[in-house]
């Protein structure tokens, strides 16, 4: 729901076939206005400076001040801005992207693939639309305003009452923990992870923290398309104990590695074959929840595999994929975390399961980590 104030948007691009057509865009959704338009990055900055805009969007690749260069100095000025990155589907473009994510960027689309300019119009819209309302209604709650991934913006870790009906533990120094009634179980022998939105940055603050012997599999579904969950795992295998990779078809999963699943593919576990082993399949089947990869999809299988032996975490992010399967791992005794609302950049995946009551654990999000060494350990 759109607050009465209209989200103001400076649409930044090089190009001019995007300028008029984001602009455009932005000029037909409802409870959103076009702030004004850009064509380099210097100007970009004298214009947040006289047009206050709430978000950018903002290209990455631009001559004279790219937009990568653009985040860094609305960081370094705290300019509070929000900015959503136009991408292409290269390895130069995922890699930069990753950067801008990590600088503070809320989220991106690619450019569209369509050489017809009507259906790359709609392609653009159908993924930008969401991201703006998402963004305006962090940004326009004041419960999560400092949560609204304005760069320069403070980003507290405070925790705040669940659905769950559970009792939170706080004090006045660390965020608050909510925790249903223990129930006798085992430790978990896998780890499965679904994020979307806010995803990036979450992972980079969340897995370094998990320890190199943490003796189990990880595996993640982040909503990302082709190239990109590449790129995202090398960047986080730079900063992490465990050794994180993009997973491959077939591969067997061991202890101390996270699997990120393709971007355009699903990702599930089948039995190994010497009946033993759990390996990774990695197929073309139709999307989830409008997602490939879909986190149902994931955890559906390790619900299969690991009755009563498996953690899932279910994060930031867009709409309600994976409550599903978290139902069915729920129904066969798994462990699951739940990030809480307050470090959510979008509190949408995690909404729905904490409501329904399958949430074991909702944590801030710098303390999911600690949950997971807890359940495996």
């Amino acid at each position: 729901m759109f607050s009465p104030k209209n989200l103001r948007v400076l649409v930044v691009d090089d190009t001019i076939v995007y300028r008029k057509a984001v602009s455009d865009i932005i000029e037909e959704i409802p409870g959103v206005e076009l702030a004004g338009v850009a064509h380099n990055g210097k100007i970009a900055l004298a214009k947040i400076q006289s047009l206050k805009p709430d978000i950018l969007t903002l290209d990455i690749e631009m001559p004279q001040m790219n937009g990568i260069e653009v985040l860094q100095e609305i960081q370094k000025n705290r300019l509070g801005v929000g900015a959503i990155m136009l991408s292409t589907l290269t390895a130069e473009g995922s890699e930069m992207t990753m950067r801008a994510l990590e600088l503070g960027a809320f989220d991106f689309i690619l450019k569209p693939q369509s050489k017809n300019q009507i259906e790359g119009k709609k392609e653009i819209r159908a993924s930008l639309e969401p991201i703006l309302k998402a963004f305006a209604r962090s940004r326009f709650n004041p419960a999560l305003k400092n949560r609204s991934g304005r760069i320069g913006s403070s980003v507290p870790l405070t925790g705040k009452p669940s659905a769950t009906g559970a009792v939170a533990e706080s004090s006045t120094h660390r965020p608050a923990l909510i925790r249903t009634p223990a129930i006798r179980r085992s430790k978990s022998e896998i780890v499965a992870i679904g994020i979307s939105t806010g995803g990036p940055n979450a992972l980079n603050q969340m897995l370094p923290k998990l320890p190199g012997d943490l003796g189990v599999p990880v595996l993640i579904v982040q909503h990302m398309p082709p190239v990109f969950t590449k790129s995202l795992a090398a960047s986080l295998d730079k900063k992490c104990q465990l050794t994180v990779k993009e997973a491959e078809n077939g591969e067997n999963i061991l202890p101390n590695v996270a699997y990120i699943a393709p971007g355009g593919k699903q990702m599930k576990l089948v039995a190994g074959t010497d009946g033993q082993n759990r390996r990774i399949k990695i197929t073309d089947d139709p999307p989830e929840n409008s997602c490939k990869p879909s986190v149902d999809y994931l955890f559906r299988s390790v619900a299969d595999y690991y009755v009563g032996r498996a953690t899932a975490v279910i994060m930031t992010g867009m709409g309600s994929d994976g409550t599903k399967g978290l139902a069915e791992l729920k129904d066969k005794s798994a462990h699951i975390i739940g990030q809480d609302e307050s470090s959510c950049i979008v509190y949408g995946m995690p909404k729905a399961p904490a409501e329904l009551g399958y949430l074991n654990v909702v944590a801030p999000l710098g303390r999911i980590a600690d949950e997971i060494i807890k359940s495996v350990k």
